[in-house]
């Protein structure tokens, strides 16, 4: 398995098949450059780019996109290349077995209502790696690679610490990050290389991991 971050919270998985999980609007179309089949965690943009998507869509057509049927309204422009994911589903997707954990966005704030989130575990059969979209959902199995959120409007770093701890993956990754400036974001990474747990990288977009 091949993972390969682009901006924010877009990863790229490339195994049998190409997988993309969050092509939102902060990230790369390229992410979606041939890929088999797209995750999507939540409706949001910064997750869910819907025009490049509907494009990626219509010059791929054999494209499936997994998301929460709560997000099928903002794809009725490829509702036909859409499977809809439920909490606690299994499913194959572009050779990956997928595993669907959560239901909910994090609080942002006790007026804005909360919106359906999947956290998805992908495997290849040797190696397992755990998006979270916008939660701290902890996954009722063992992860290899985490990507653990860093900074957020519904977040505050001592929940990224106590995630990875209760993850326990066997290395993490930030994600989710296009909001911090350079060195902001070195005073998170220098937290979680301490306090996580374990070990700890905050990689530049478009860097694979193998």
């Amino acid at each position: 398995m091949r993972v390969t971050k682009f901006t924010h919270s877009c990863l790229r998985l490339e195994g049998d098949g190409v997988l993309v999980v969050d092509p939102g609007t902060f990230s790369e179309r390229s992410a979606l450059d041939g890929a088999d089949a797209v995750l999507v965690t939540h409706e949001h943009f910064d997750h869910l780019d819907v025009d490049g998507l509907a494009d990626a869509v219509s010059r791929r057509p054999g494209m499936t996109v997994y998301a929460h049927p709560d997000v099928l309204p903002k794809l009725t422009a490829f509702a036909e290349a859409v499977t809809t994911v439920e909490p606690g589903g299994e499913f194959t997707a572009a050779g990956f077995t997928v595993h669907a954990y959560g239901g909910a966005h994090a609080v942002i704030h006790e007026d804005i209502p909360r919106i359906a989130n999947l956290g998805y575990l992908i495997s290849d059969g040797a190696h397992s790696v755990y998006t979270p979209g916008d939660s701290f959902t902890v996954p009722e199995a063992e992860v290899d690679t985490l990507f653990v959120p860093l900074n957020a409007p519904w977040m505050k770093l001592s929940e990224a610490i106590d995630f990875v701890r209760a993850v326990r993956p066997g290395r993490a990754y930030a994600f989710h990050d296009a909001l911090l400036t350079p060195a902001g974001a070195k005073i998170s990474d220098g937290h979680l290389e301490r306090l996580g747990g374990t070990t700890y990288a905050h990689v530049a977009p478009g860097t694979t991991i193998d």
